[in-house]
């Protein structure tokens, strides 16, 4: 795909959303890392029915801290995996209270030694909460850069590195947040909405059903 075709497409999906945000509910960076953190394996909408409870009991390091694993499952028990992310957020509110007097760090070094928190986490965090240029690959946006032709790569951290080094600068901000909602929502990964899809005529994708083109 050539450089025209990538700033056409992320033209276009900047005329269709101009302000994209996260569906995840949050008011803090902190309310943000927590939610992350149980997202991995279940749906926003998931993670959300359960933040809306716990953030109204405890939102902060401190607070989530003095609820203790044994206090903070019952929140989150409806989400996978819920055992072992009570675990690594009470390990992650410690650290940051050790370390950080409580304040979510802003770089990628310090956000990558909280347990639980990888370079995908790391990434949301610092594009969503901090404003920064970073492209957090999901299964949706691995799915919708290969699909495309937009950064196609055998790994996600292919998939990231080319999408930095290919996105127009001027998309860079939230061309994370387009890549996933484009992906949940249009170009799903079993029955893509080609049809419906604003792109289709920038798409390289081989199999379109019935696109517009």
């Amino acid at each position: 795909m050539n450089a025209a075709k990538r700033r056409a497409i992320f033209a276009r999906l900047r005329a269709a959303n101009p302000a994209p945000r996260t569906e995840l509910n949050y008011q803090s960076p902190f309310e943000l890392l927590v939610a992350v953190m149980l997202s991995a394996q279940a749906t926003d909408k998931s993670v959300n029915k359960a933040t809306t409870s716990l953030f109204r009991a405890a939102n902060t390091p401190a607070a989530i801290l003095a609820l203790g694993v044994d206090g903070l499952s019952p929140y989150i028990k409806s989400i996978g995996l819920y055992n072992s992310k009570a675990k690594n957020i009470i390990a992650t509110c410690r650290l940051l209270l050790e370390r950080q007097a409580g304040a979510v760090p802003s770089s990628r070094e310090e956000l990558e030694q909280l347990p639980g928190v990888g370079r995908k986490t790391a990434n949301v965090i610092l594009n969503t909460a901090f404003g920064q240029a970073t492209i957090a690959v999901d299964t949706h946006i691995f799915r919708v850069a290969n699909r495309t032709g937009l950064a196609p790569g055998k790994t996600v951290r292919a998939v990231e590195e080319k999408l930095l080094k290919f996105v127009p600068a001027e998309f860079l901000r939230d061309a994370h947040h387009w890549l996933i909602l484009h992906g949940r929502y249009v170009c799903k990964a079993r029955n893509p909405a080609c049809p419906a899809c604003h792109i289709a005529d920038l798409c390289e994708y081989r199999h379109k059903s019935h696109a517009r083109i």
